[in-house]
């Protein structure tokens, strides 16, 4: 992939979220679970009927302040997407999170996910004003090389806190990046 084609966006509102957006933001959580990506579903395959509830939370809690979707485009096409969220407390406001990291099998091996991490870090510094963020990974997967090569470091460890299926448990990996 020419990575002078990949642009970012970000949405910070639901109106922000057009129906076609809306669609392939499902599209793309299908195919990254059907294709075995940890992006919040552990038992595929699911489809856009399943999917879509999970969405419509994260949609309708778009807040400039605490919580955006950055999406990745090659060519007006999404190819990838992750959630950015501030945590709401005054105790904890100056950290947020990042979930449902994912990218299109399709395109995958191309950056995407680095670029988009890269991109919630900028967000979440340069606009948010945060100073840190956490992560929850599926040990197991890779995952935690994938964003420790990004500066992430592992800072906890649920051991077989996630259940698959059947008896496939796998740790939870709690991951931190600070200072942004």
């Amino acid at each position: 992939m020419d990575p002078t084609k990949l642009s970012m966006r970000q949405c910070l509102s639901p109106a922000d979220v057009t129906p076609d957006l809306r669609r392939c933001l499902t599209s793309c959580w299908v195919e990254v679970t059907n294709a075995g990506g940890a992006a919040g579903f552990p038992f595929p395959p699911v489809d856009a009927e399943e999917v879509a509830p999970s969405l419509d939370l994260i949609v309708d809690q778009l807040a400039p302040g605490t919580s955006r979707l950055v999406t990745a485009h090659v060519e007006g096409h999404l190819v990838g997407w992750l959630h950015l969220r501030r945590e709401p407390s005054a105790l904890t406001g100056h950290w947020g999170s990042v979930h449902h990291v994912q990218s299109d099998p399709r395109f995958r091996r191309r950056g995407i996910g680095a670029a988009l991490m890269n991109e919630a870090r900028r967000i979440a510094r340069e606009e948010m004003g945060l100073r840190q963020l956490h992560l929850a990974a599926r040990g197991g997967a890779g995952l935690e090389h994938f964003y420790e090569r990004l500066g992430w470091k592992e800072v906890g460890r649920g051991p077989a806190a996630l259940r698959l299926t059947g008896d496939d448990y796998r740790d939870e990996v709690l991951m931190l990046l600070a200072p942004l």
